[in-house]
């Protein structure tokens, strides 16, 4: 499911809301109660949800976080050497 973020025009209250894809936009805002909630154009957010979702659900051996994979990546990622 989608998270939106919505701001209100009269109260400047950001909220974030879980809604399906079809479900209409918000126009109340929660805190103020009046009618002028505006979704947000941001970041795409969504949660993930049923089996098949875990890092180790795809990995053999001895393999672990695949983007940490190395002290290397790490000394790149910081901008010191080693």
């Amino acid at each position: 499911m989608p998270i939106y973020e919505y701001q209100c025009a009269d109260c400047d209250q950001r909220h974030e809301v879980i809604q399906g894809i079809n479900d209409p936009e918000l126009t109340d805002c929660p805190k103020c109660g009046k009618p002028s909630l505006k979704r947000l154009i941001s970041a795409a957010g969504f949660r993930l949800k049923g089996s098949g979702w875990y890092e180790t659900d795809f990995k053999s051996g001895n393999k672990r976080n695949l983007a940490d994979s190395g002290s290397d990546s790490a000394a790149k990622s910081t901008g010191t050497d080693d």
